[in-house]
C-alpha cells in the first residue's frame, strides 16, 4: 500500500513523483492507478478522438460530460451515451451486463434526462462451445432483468459471433433519454462553497479497482481472481434513484450531477470539481460494511449512486426528496477555490493532489503502428447452392433473434412503434425517433478504415429505410492492446474512417467510450476490431406496410464480388476482397425521400447475408430472376445496396435500380442463369429459428 501500484508504468510513477515531490499516500496511488487508466483517461486515443466531427446545428452539448445533449425539437432534447462493460461480463456475465445497463442509464440520468430507450450490440464466441452459450444466456438475462425492472425498454441490438471473442465478449450499451432543451444538467461544479451530496445505495467493497481492471487483458484465473472487481446491481434501487433525481432536477436546485461509475467516488468527485477544487470526508459516506479504509471507500464501484452539487441552503430539501424515495444520502464535501482534490478520514488528510495532475495529467501513450494486409484470394464456393443458401439463413447473425428480444420489454413507457424494421421506431412528441446500432468486425479487420466508414454508412442506411435522417452518432471503440503495432494501426484507421463518413453524412459524433486491452491469455485470443456505433435519427411517423402480392421487387445499387468477411466466408472460408467504401452517399437521401413519398413500398438495406437474406426477410414469397454468377448475386455483401418492393415504378425515379422479380406464390423462387433454388416457408422458418433452437437444445 505504500508504493505506487504495479498497474502504473515506471514512466507514470516517475512523473507522479516528480510532480508531487513526495511519495503518494495509499489513496493517492489508488486514485492515479484508476483515473490514469486507459478506461478513464483515454490516453492512447485522445489525439484520435479529437479528429472526429463533434459539432453541428443540433448539438447542444458534445463530448466531455456523462452524456451528450442533442436537439430533437423545440421542446425535446435527447441525452445519449454509450458504454462498454466487457471485462466484468466475462467474469460474471449476469451482474457485469446488468451493471453495464445501470451505469449508462445513470449517465443519461445525470443530465437531468429521463431514460427512454436502450440498445445492446453484443459480441460473443461461436455458439458451438458451451462457455459461449453460457455467457450469451446470462448477459441477455442481466440486460433484460435490469432494463425490465427499471422500466426502460431495450428496443434494438446487434449480435456478432466470432471466436476472437471467446475469452473476452463485448457488452456495449446505448441509452437515450429526454429532457427539455433549457433544463439539462451538467457534471461540472459551479461555485465554491456549494455542498456535494452523495445519494443512493450504501457503499461496499464491490467493484474495487474496476477502472484499472477494465484496462488490462483477461487471464485464465479471471473468473475467480477478478470477481471482486465486478459490481453488483440493484435495479429496484436504480428505479427509485431515477425518480428521485428527476424530482430533484425539477426543483431547479441541482447545480451539477454526476454518476458514480468507473473509479467510484474518487473518479466522479475529482472529475466533477473541474476548474475549481473539492474537499471530501470519506468517513461521512454511508456504508454497508464496517472497517472500510479510505481506498475502499473512495474507489468502490458500488452501484446506484449519484453525486450532486447544491447550495448550502438546499441540502436539506434535496435530502428530504431522497428520503421520500427511501434513499440514503450524505453531505460529504464542498467545492473549494483551491484547485486541489483533498480527502479527509477522521479529520486527517489522506489525499491532497493538484486536480489538473489527477484528472488531466496522464501522459499520452504513443504506440508504434504497423499496417497489415490479411485479405485472401477468393476461392470459388463448391457447395450446392440450396445448401449454401440455407446455411447462410441459419447463421446466427442472419437468423431470427427472437430468443434474445423476447426477454426484453420493448413496450414499457408506451413509446415504441416497432422493433421489426431496419431501425427501432419510437414515438416522441408527435414525431419519430429511429435508432440503430452495431458494426461488422470481420469487414473492419480486413480493411479497418473502409470497414468503419461502411459501419457508419450501414447504420445511417437503416435510418433511411424507415424514412429518418441521422441526428448524431455515439461509439464504443473496442480493440485489443495498442501495445501491438497492428492493433495501434487498427485503432487509428478505424477512428479516421469513422470521422470521414460522419463528415460525409454531416452527422456529428457526440460521445462514446474507448475499451482497449480486450484480449485473453486464457485462449490466446485478441478481439477483432470492433468500433461499435449507435445512431439516432428523426423522421415522420409513417405506416410501414407489408409488401402486397403482385408488387415488384427492385435491387438498388451495384453488386461487386465482395466476399471477404462475409457470412459465406465464415461458413466456407472462401476468402475474397472486403467491401470497399461506399463511393456515393447521396443514395441515402433518395431512399429517405422514396420512403417518405409512398406508403405502398417497403425497403431494406443489404448487409450480412447479402441479397438472399434481404429477400428472405422482406419478400419470402417471390419469384426472382438474376443475371450473372449466382454466388455473387446472392451472397456478396457490397454496401450501398437496397431491396425495394414497389407497386408504382415511377416512385423509384432517381434511383439506380434493376427490377429483379415479383411478389408471388407461397415460396421464394430464385433463378440465376441455369441455376435455381426454391426456399419454402418451412425451410425458411427452420433456418431463422436456428439461434433459438441452438440455445434451447443445448441448455
Amino acid at each position: 500500500m505504500n508504493d505506487l501500484s504495479s498497474m502504473l508504468s515506471p514512466e507514470d510513477q516517475g512523473a507522479i513523483f516528480a510532480a508531487l515531490g513526495r511519495k503518494p499516500t495509499p489513496l493517492e496511488s489508488a486514485c492515479f492507478e484508476n483515473i490514469w487508466s486507459e478506461h478513464c483517461s483515454y490516453r492512447s486515443t485522445r489525439h484520435l478522438l479529437r479528429t472526429l466531427p463533434t459539432t453541428g446545428p443540433g448539438v447542444i452539448l458534445g463530448p466531455g460530460d456523462d452524456a451528450a445533449i442533442v436537439r430533437f425539437s423545440d421542446t425535446i432534447s435527447l441525452a445519449v451515451g454509450m458504454e462498454s462493460h466487457n471485462h466484468p461480463s466475462y467474469v460474471d456475465p449476469h451482474d457485469g451486463a446488468a451493471t453495464g445497463v445501470g451505469g449508462i442509464v445513470r449517465d443519461v440520468l445525470s443530465m437531468g434526462a429521463r431514460p427512454i430507450a436502450l440498445m445492446d450490440p453484443l459480441y460473443f464466441g461461436n455458439l458451438n462451445e458451451e462457455k459461449n452459450r453460457y455467457l450469451l444466456e446470462h448477459v441477455v438475462a442481466g440486460i433484460g432483468g435490469y432494463g425490465n425492472c427499471i422500466g426502460v425498454p431495450v428496443v434494438r441490438g446487434d449480435l456478432v459471433f466470432d471466436n476472437s471473442y471467446k475469452g473476452n465478449p463485448l457488452v456495449n450499451v446505448v441509452c437515450v433519454g429526454t429532457v427539455s432543451p433549457g433544463r439539462f444538467l451538467t457534471a461540472r461544479v459551479k461555485k465554491a462553497g456549494n455542498h456535494l451530496v452523495l445519494i443512493g445505495s450504501r457503499t461496499g467493497r464491490d467493484g474495487l479497482g474496476g477502472a484499472s481492471f477494465a484496462s488490462r487483458d483477461l487471464s485464465e484465473e479471471s473468473e475467480a481472481e477478478d470477481r471482486p472487481s465486478v459490481q453488483i446491481g440493484d435495479p429496484y434501487t436504480e428505479k427509485l434513484l431515477i425518480e428521485a433525481i428527476l424530482e430533484m432536477a425539477e426543483t431547479g436546485k441541482l447545480l451539477a450531477c454526476r454518476d458514480l461509475g468507473a473509479a467510484g467516488l474518487a473518479g466522479a468527485s475529482s472529475e466533477m470539481c473541474g476548474e475549481l477544487g473539492g474537499e471530501f470526508h470519506a468517513d461521512r459516506v454511508h456504508m454497508r460494511e464496517t472497517g472500510m479504509n479510505e481506498v475502499e471507500i473512495m474507489l468502490s464501484e458500488s452501484q446506484e449512486r449519484m453525486l450532486v452539487e447544491v447550495s448550502p441552503s438546499d441540502v436539506n430539501l434535496i435530502g428530504k426528496i431522497a428520503e421520500k424515495y427511501d434513499l440514503m444520502w450524505s453531505d460529504i464535501g464542498k467545492v473549494i477555490t483551491e484547485p486541489y482534490y483533498r480527502i479527509y478520514l477522521n479529520g486527517e488528510i489522506v489525499c491532497n493532489l493538484p486536480l489538473d495532475l489527477l484528472v488531466d495529467g496522464a501522459p499520452p501513450c504513443e504506440w508504434v503502428k504497423t499496417p497489415y494486409f490479411p485479405e485472401k484470394p477468393y476461392s470459388p464456393v463448391q457447395m450446392d447452392l440450396k445448401e449454401l443458401a440455407l446455411n447462410v439463413l441459419s447463421h446466427p447473425e442472419v437468423a431470427g433473434k427472437d430468443w434474445v428480444f423476447t426477454q426484453y420489454d420493448h413496450d414499457v413507457q408506451l413509446r415504441t412503434i416497432s422493433i421489426a424494421h431496419d431501425a427501432a421506431l419510437l414515438r416522441l412528441g408527435g414525431e419519430m425517433l429511429a435508432l440503430s446500432c452495431g458494426c461488422n468486425p470481420r469487414h473492419i479487420y480486413l480493411a479497418p478504415r473502409p470497414g468503419t466508414e461502411n459501419t457508419v454508412y450501414e447504420n445511417a442506411a437503416n435510418l433511411a429505410c424507415v424514412g429518418a435522417k441521422p441526428l448524431c452518432i455515439v461509439n464504443c471503440l473496442n480493440f485489443a492492446s495498442p501495445m501491438h503495432p497492428d492493433i495501434a494501426w487498427q485503432i487509428e484507421e478505424s477512428v479516421l474512417g469513422m470521422g470521414t463518413m460522419a463528415r460525409k453524412l454531416e452527422t456529428p459524433v457526440v460521445g462514446g467510450n474507448v475499451s482497449l486491452y480486450n484480449e485473453s491469455d486464457e485462449f490466446n485470443t485478441t478481439i477483432l476490431p470492433t468500433p461499435s456505433i449507435g445512431i439516432l435519427g428523426k423522421g415522420d411517423i409513417l405506416q410501414h406496410k407489408v409488401p402486397e402480392e403482385g408488387s415488384e421487387i427492385a435491387l438498388v445499387g451495384v453488386t461487386g464480388e465482395h466476399f471477404g468477411g462475409s457470412v459465406i466466408d465464415t461458413i466456407t472460408g472462401c476468402g475474397g476482397a472486403a467491401p470497399p467504401t461506399v463511393p456515393d452517399v447521396s443514395c441515402l437521401q433518395k431512399i429517405h425521400d422514396y420512403v417518405n413519398s409512398t406508403f405502398v413500398g417497403s425497403v431494406t438495406d443489404l448487409s450480412q447475408g447479402g441479397l438472399l437474406a434481404g429477400l428472405a426477410e422482406l419478400t419470402p414469397h417471390a419469384r426472382v430472376k438474376l443475371e450473372g454468377d449466382a454466388v455473387t448475386n446472392l451472397f456478396s455483401e457490397t454496401y450501398g445496396r437496397f431491396l425495394v418492393a414497389f407497386s408504382n415504378e415511377s416512385n423509384l425515379k432517381g434511383l439506380d435500380y434493376q427490377v429483379i422479380g415479383t411478389i408471388d406464390g407461397d415460396s421464394l423462387f430464385i433463378q440465376c442463369g441455369n441455376r435455381s433454388i426454391i426456399i419454402n416457408d418451412d425451410e425458411r422458418t427452420h433456418a431463422f429459428e436456428t439461434l433459438t433452437e441452438t440455445l434451447e437444445r443445448k441448455k
